[in-house]
């Protein structure tokens, strides 16, 4: 069958030619193309086939040997004109892949095999391959090479040449790992579901022994894609004919694409040089053959295999590509989402400073919503409660007071009235965690170790306060008559008082580990990128301290006033005569009986009264008993309006001035104005992308790139 024959009725070339441009576009490790692929075990015989299906001269300098794909296409055109490129892989250098697309062999109108040689031995000194011992970068390559036949003769064809594997390594040119990476190489090929494996087998040899036909068995479970191609049958042993004919029969081994037969010319063919016609010899060989000339005439001869690979290339991509078209689309759009998901370019100051100002500015935003309870504005609220600023913040304060108020004093006030708040009543959780005498409720971070405080503080016992004030004042008494040294209402104030350091420095350091968690995880949450989350963190930490610090030392300034006896509130003498009133009430109590009262209207009631001769009943208490009850109700008076005084304080003054909500506070450390701040080199150390993730976009900028042109391409058909 002629040329002309073999190429009726095939498919719109301009498919073709598509399928060629998206391989050169290099997304084959995206998305699986449509082709033609020849393998062997070394020295099948695969260059000789090639030669005779495609016409090339392909040299016979073993240096020579396949080190590299190759990608062959052939276009019908009205002139003759032979192309060679090289196409880099994902995985070559910038600088190297920018020599090999400088490369290029163009417009030649013919190819012989002294300079296609020629032409080889440049390809691979730009792809730096050579023996082992040649000093060359590597003895194999990934990028591949592209060449382009066109001419009024050709069929539209495309075939993908790979190196042949192999087991034994040769001294000084190849080593044990090119085995390893050539068998890579091949796999990576063969693995591509829409490819046609052309598996070159000598006929001469037992094909159970050949590892390339397991090897596209591994990839081609059902052998519906692989195609065997028979070589060297002059070279059967007589009597073992039978066992290639069962091949070419399809009685064993079945392929379902069949297997085919060529005859490749011999070393005494080729030293006829021009003289020899290869394709004469080959049909006078299988024609006067004894066993061979039985043989289906399409099933013999490089003609017929010409034609076949014509065939199923033409039968591939017409059925693959509109499922191409569909995979590109698809790969575009992954490869666009995780582009995005990068974030811009970092790779300038401006582009740094930019995404940090972007990132302070949602920061500040989310800030703002954390301490106003605006938690439905951003879906971080849901994902970590402890990012609830103010509710955090607000459930540690009411701690805070509780704790003051059931564990600050010293000694438990007699017959104390402490009211029981809303947290300490209901709240059962809570109530043992309170009984520990720990002042510390929240998380630590190791990088503020040295700024917090962990204290516990003694308990209370809960009685004993009035033979405490006796050994007081009878320690320090004079000769006062009836009265006291007013230095002793400090000296108790300041025993009474003497958890509340500890209370309060274990509040301070729970907001301060509070204030800490929100800041690293949101920035964390608002990044994406720990690399930025640290570096931010970092250069914040000097005035985070700072605001830590003036937290501490807010709370030790409170409590350093509050050291000093002073009030003008009237709260204090209402305390103080409402514990005489008690004090009284309950004396009287002894004494009352029940009185009823009749009214005009005939109804009555009953009230408690006392006889104003049973006053003088009442047993007078000792001056040392009258002075302790008025220095204990004095203390307690002070202490209730102090304690309350000392919470508010230290919640305001201390803790959300300088941590939460003042102007400088530390959870708004971080604004604009901070990063515009920043110098050069600590931009770079913040937002500078690393090596690992520069390569990952410059990879993915270039994959989008591509995909685009390979979608642009697609569409337009």
């Amino acid at each position: 069958m002629d040329d002309d024959q073999a190429s009726q009725g095939l498919g719109d070339p301009k498919l073709l030619e598509i399928i060629d441009k998206l391989m050169e576009l290099n997304i084959q490790d995206s998305v699986a193309l449509p082709q033609l692929l020849v393998v062997e075990d070394q020295s099948s015989g695969k260059s000789s086939v090639l030669e005779g299906v495609i016409g090339l001269p392909f040299p016979r300098d073993s240096t020579l040997c396949t080190r590299f794909a190759t990608q062959i296409t052939f276009r019908r055109t009205p002139d003759t004109k032979f192309s060679l490129s090289i196409i880099p892989s994902k995985d070559t250098s910038k600088e190297d892949a920018a020599r090999m697309k400088d490369w290029k062999v163009e417009g030649i109108e013919s190819l012989n095999r002294k300079d296609f040689s020629r032409i080889l031995h440049e390809v691979h000194g730009v792809m730096g391959i050579g023996g082992s011992d040649s000093g060359a970068k590597k003895s194999f390559s990934d990028d591949f090479l592209k060449i382009e036949v066109a001419g009024p003769d050709q069929q539209h064809l495309s075939v993908v040449d790979v190196p042949g594997i192999f087991r034994k390594i040769t001294e000084g040119v190849t080593t044990q790992s090119d085995i390893v990476n050539v068998q890579a190489i091949v796999e990576r090929y063969m693995a591509n579901p829409r490819s046609i494996i052309l598996a070159v087998v000598p006929a001469n040899v037992d094909i159970a022994t050949q590892e390339i036909l397991n090897m596209a068995k591994a990839q081609d479970p059902d052998e519906q894609r692989t195609l065997g191609v028979l070589t060297k049958p002059d070279l059967v042993d007589e009597g073992a004919e039978d066992n290639v004919l069962n091949l070419l029969q399809g009685t064993t081994h079945t392929l379902s694409l069949g297997w085919y037969m060529v005859k490749n010319p011999g070393q005494q063919d080729l030293k006829r040089g021009d003289d020899f016609d290869r394709h004469a010899a080959e049909k006078a060989f299988f024609k006067n053959h004894a066993i061979w000339s039985k043989v289906e005439k399409d099933k013999v001869g490089v003609d017929s295999l010409r034609f076949r690979l014509v065939e199923l290339l033409t039968a591939i991509v017409r059925k693959e590509f509109s499922h191409v078209r569909m995979d590109v689309i698809q790969q575009l759009k992954k490869h666009e989402r995780t582009l995005k998901a990068l974030g811009p370019s970092r790779g300038r100051v401006q582009e740094q400073q930019r995404y940090l100002l972007e990132l302070a500015d949602r920061y500040h935003q989310t800030t703002v919503q954390a301490i106003e309870a605006h938690y439905g504005s951003d879906d971080v609220f849901d994902s970590d409660s402890l990012l609830r600023l103010a509710t955090v913040v607000v459930g540690r304060n009411e701690i805070f007071s509780s704790d003051m108020q059931r564990k600050g004093h010293n000694m438990k006030f007699k017959d104390d009235d402490t009211e029981q708040s809303a947290t300490t009543s209901s709240n059962s959780s809570e109530v043992d965690l309170h009984d520990t005498a720990a002042t510390r409720y929240h998380i630590q971070h190791n990088d503020i170790d040295d700024l917090v405080y962990d204290e516990c503080i003694p308990a209370s016992p809960e009685d004993g306060i009035t033979d405490w004030i006796a050994k007081v004042y009878k320690s320090s008494r004079g000769f006062e008559i009836g009265t006291f040294d007013p230095s002793l209402i400090p000296i108790m104030w300041k025993q009474q008082s003497s958890k509340w350091n500890g209370l309060a420095l274990g509040y301070t350091s729970d907001v301060i580990s509070i204030a800490h968690y929100y800041i690293r995880t949101m920035l964390s949450e608002i990044s994406q990128d720990d690399r930025v989350a640290g570096g931010l963190l970092s250069v914040m930490m000097e005035k985070l301290t700072e605001q830590y610090k003036r937290a501490i030392d807010q709370k030790q300034f409170i409590l350093e006033v509050e050291r000093n006896t002073m009030t003008y509130n009237h709260y204090f003498a209402d305390n103080l005569e409402k514990c005489n009133r008690q004090r009284m009430k309950k004396m009287l109590e002894k004494k009352s009986f029940e009185f009823e009262r009749i009214t005009h209207h005939g109804a009555g009631s009953s009230d408690l009264v006392v006889r104003l001769s049973d006053l003088d009943e009442i047993p007078s208490m000792s001056n040392l008993d009258n002075i302790v009850q008025h220095l204990q109700d004095i203390l307690n008076s002070y202490y209730k309006g102090a304690r309350k005084r000392f919470v508010d304080n230290v919640c305001m003054q201390a803790v959300d001035r300088h941590l939460i909500q003042g102007p400088d506070a530390a959870v708004k450390v971080l604004t604009p104005a901070f990063i515009s701040d920043l110098t050069e080199e600590q931009l770079e150390r913040i937002a500078g992308e690393d090596l690992s993730k520069k390569r990952k976009r410059t990879d993915l900028t270039r994959q989008v790139e591509n995909l685009t042109k390979a979608r642009d391409l697609l569409v337009a058909v």
